[in-house]
């Protein structure tokens, strides 16, 4: 699954998102076309889901799925799960409309996320190369715990990045 987000830069903090404006909604399968398009305006072909991975997190149960619309099209989703066993929750994908970005959605969507998520330690993986993920992941209180190497294609490493409560 990929984890990777918007292009921020830990120079210019995000402007604010209005709930009003950027509705943070429940996502669900009939969301299966908007989120295919989503993938494609804001991962590479290699990093993109593939349908039955976006199929998945729409409609498993105990999945959680959030989105969030302007003017009835969704620009940003992010989907997380519970590691009972582990006692982890992990932020699986995050997505934002590259339009879209640097106004606060990235971040809602995380907290939403968490929320929901419940859980004492929430981790995620991102690129190393993703330096605008990671400025955003940091702001919201992530920390690297690990790497796994050479993890997505063309050998690039994903940091591990951790959250506590």
């Amino acid at each position: 699954m990929n984890d990777q987000t918007s292009s921020q830069t830990e120079k210019s903090p995000p402007l604010a998102a209005s709930a009003l404006e950027f509705p943070i909604l429940p996502a669900s399968w009939r969301d299966l076309t908007a989120l295919s398009h989503l993938e494609k305006q804001c991962f590479s072909p290699d990093d993109a889901w593939s349908f039955l991975d976006m199929l998945a997190v729409l409609t498993l149960p105990g999945v959680v799925r959030f989105k969030a619309e302007h003017k009835g099209e969704m620009i940003a989703f992010v989907a997380g799960e519970r590691k009972p066993e582990k006692a982890i929750g992990w932020i699986t994908t995050l997505a934002v409309t590259p339009s879209f970005r640097r106004r606060g959605i990235a971040t809602g969507l995380i907290a939403a996320c968490e929320k929901e998520l419940k859980m004492r330690v929430i981790r995620l993986s991102v690129r190393r190369s993703n330096l605008g993920a990671l400025g955003l992941y940091k702001r919201a209180g992530y920390l690297q715990v690990g790497v796994w190497p050479k993890y997505y294609i063309g050998g690039e490493d994903a940091l591990v990045l951790e959250k506590k409560y």
